[in-house]
């Protein structure tokens, strides 16, 4: 049995691009590291798509997952130098960091969209089921995965330890903000996380940041817009999306109605079928997926065909904007596209995203948030936006943005439909 803060006899380290190097003293950390269902997450993109956008954003979850254990573990470092820290809630929740995303699928979000799968949901099936993970865990006690699962259903008694990994500022945000930036190239995501560490102070069940502090905290909340609006939701990633997701819709449709595949999708018959079971999931990544894309080039179904080639080869969907109250021209378009012989539930789709970047307190609401507050000199309390300019510009505003998203040589090659055609390039301009 391993015995509670068991160290290693030697440290060990991962040299990092974003955190220079993530140390690893305990023996529980280093062997949940080494369990199938963490070294899965090697094969599974952090960002999906946008490697179709910005060709270097190749991370994984695996990276991903160690950062944000290696910012959790040295915001705690910091908690134990001024006595602020309960010792017996350290490999909690730094299992619990390690292990948030570890029940990520395949192309993770676009994923769950089409099957109604749920991550979180899956890492804690994966933390109490039987797997390597929950074996490691089991070893520091009975009750210590379910502790380690509810950290990640923010059920955990510690709400300090919860805020850690799931919050407006946390250590998931951190890694993921300069992660992102650092193999996309772009600028927007850096922020000074050397200073927020500095000004973090625990004040009963929450974190709190110094008013000194302040700015570096603006800095994080502006990243976090820029990133969204510039990288997560660029319209091509979101091309590359709309396509992923309708392959998958268009495979389950035509097994459900009994197409017979070339190549029988064994590995995504259960999610088919919708009845797969945990030992199912786990035996699917990136590497299944693109296979099967790769594949369904060749097969009969002249839309799983094209969708395919289309992904495959980065032959990317157009888009335009749109605006969600316009059904007259969104209905004349999919007749269009109808009497052209064109499937408008594969080959003209509205895609939308919104983000809230920061948003106050709001008690009883849906998906309530609790605030970033600040600890002025005085001991006291304030919310952040209440002192920020910046962050109070805003504070509580959601945008949306709509694209409609249809393949543009399937739209200009209609030589036999060119009065159909005129309409669409005039409607689409």
């Amino acid at each position: 049995m391993t015995k509670p803060f068991e160290p290693l006899d030697e440290e060990k380290v991962f040299k990092d691009p974003v955190h220079h190097y993530i140390h690893v003293y305990e023996r529980l950390i280093w062997d949940l590291i080494g369990t199938k269902e963490f070294q899965r997450l090697r094969r599974i993109r952090q960002l999906g798509t946008t490697y179709l956008t910005f060709h270097g954003a190749e991370h994984s979850r695996f990276s991903h997952s160690l950062g944000v254990y290696e910012i959790t573990r040295r915001i705690i470092e910091g908690f134990e130098a001024r006595d602020e820290w309960d010792p017996s809630e350290k490999l909690i929740c730094l299992s619990a960091a390690l292990l948030h995303d570890v029940g990520h699928g395949p192309f993770s979000h676009s994923f769950e969209k089409v099957f109604g799968t749920d991550h979180e949901n899956f890492t804690r099936s994966i933390i109490l089921g039987d797997t390597e993970i929950h074996a490691v865990l089991e070893r520091m006690g009975a009750d210590f995965p379910e502790k380690v699962a509810d950290v990640i259903a923010k059920t955990y008694e510690n709400k300090l330890v919860v805020s850690l990994i799931s919050s407006q500022i946390d250590a998931d945000r951190m890694d993921y903000l300069l992660r992102d930036a650092y193999y996309t190239g772009v600028s927007y995501g850096h922020f000074d996380l050397e200073r927020i560490w500095r000004v973090m102070r625990q004040r009963e069940d929450q974190v709190v940041f110094k008013r000194s502090g302040m700015h570096a905290v603006e800095d994080y909340i502006m990243s976090r817009y820029q990133m969204y609006w510039q990288v997560y939701f660029h319209p091509v990633t979101r091309s590359a999306e709309v396509i992923l997701r309708k392959i998958l819709h268009r495979a389950k449709f035509l097994y459900q109605s009994g197409y017979s595949f070339q190549v029988e999708p064994t590995l995504l018959i259960p999610l088919f079928r919708e009845d797969m079971t945990l030992q199912d999931y786990l035996k699917l990544d990136e590497s299944v997926i693109l296979y099967y894309f790769s594949i369904w080039q060749d097969e009969a179904d002249p839309i799983l065909s094209d969708l395919c080639s289309r992904f495959v080869n980065r032959r990317l969907f157009k888009y335009t904007e749109y605006v969600p109250t316009n059904y007259e021209v969104y209905a004349e378009l999919r007749n269009a596209f109808k009497k052209a012989g064109i499937d408008p539930e594969y080959y003209l789709v509205v895609d939308s995203s919104s983000d809230l970047p920061y948003d106050f307190y709001r008690p009883g609401e849906e998906g309530e948030r609790l605030p970033i507050n600040l600890l002025m000199p005085d001991g006291s309390l304030r919310e952040l936006s209440r002192e920020s300019d910046v962050v109070e510009a805003i504070s509580g505003k959601k945008r949306t943005d709509h694209k409609l998203y249809y393949p543009a040589d399937f739209v200009y090659d209609l030589s036999t439909h060119r009065k159909i055609k005129q309409r669409m390039i005039e409607l689409l301009n």
